[in-house]
């Protein structure tokens, strides 16, 4: 098994997490510090420390958060006041999948299974995520259009999935990718303010009625369609 993806069934991150820590120098295997994130191990023969603390395969924990506005999703943020890995219980640690910011709630994923944060984090898997979306100027018929047809950002063309009216100013919104405050640079390329934005879908899993702030363990069924 390469040394990267052992470490994430260890809980200590994404596997992209792991390779940076393996670059940082911090893991060792039999006493020897890794020099790359592509080394092999045998996993019942190899001893593998991180920071000097021998590590092994930790039982997979999942946990859906209806994360409020305010808090960062990190699990280590020296800068931030609220932390989302607060709002589940602290062993065994866990980390969240992709990024909400912090202006923005709704559903997040939190696990120590580096596997799935692959799957639903890498673009080429190309997992939905929907938003609720509330501006402070209705868009126009023209701008759905354009909308739909896809726009050019900074970083890039962002042509979403789904768009459409959800009542007043509010609006569903499906994209598939993670791009930083992808949906709030979205909304202001239409000159519009965001007066609220929610998460309430990651590909099969919804929202529904979890409370704002709460948890829950995902189901066996649950963790298997977002792992396929």
């Amino acid at each position: 098994m390469r040394l990267a993806k052992y470490l994430a069934s260890c809980g200590l991150g994404s596997r992209r997490d792991c390779e940076k820590l393996i670059e940082q120098g911090r893991v060792s295997v039999n006493g020897q510090t890794a020099l790359t994130p592509a080394t092999n191990i045998d996993q019942a023969v190899d001893k593998v420390t991180f920071d000097g603390v021998v590590v092994a395969p930790k039982g997979k924990i999942y946990y859906a958060v209806n994360k409020p506005a305010g808090y960062t999703s990190s699990r280590d943020d020296k800068h931030a006041d609220r932390l989302v890995t607060r709002l589940v219980p602290n062993d065994p640690p866990v980390w969240p999948v992709g990024r909400l910011d912090r202006d923005t709630s709704g559903l997040i994923l939190l696990t120590n299974d580096g596997e799935l944060t692959q799957r639903l984090t890498h673009p080429s898997y190309g997992k939905e995520k929907e938003y609720l979306l509330t501006t402070d100027t209705a868009f126009s018929n023209d701008e759905l259009s354009e909308a739909r047809a896809g726009v050019v950002l900074e970083d890039g063309l962002l042509k979403p999935d789904f768009i459409e009216p959800a009542g007043g100013k509010n609006y569903r919104v499906v994209i598939h990718e993670g791009r930083k405050r992808v949906v709030r640079r979205f909304a202001a390329y239409f000159g519009k303010s965001v007066r609220r934005l929610e998460r309430i879908r990651i590909a099969g899993l919804k929202l529904d009625d979890l409370e704002e702030g709460d948890y829950r363990s995902l189901t066996a069924e649950e963790t298997s369609s977002l792992l396929s």
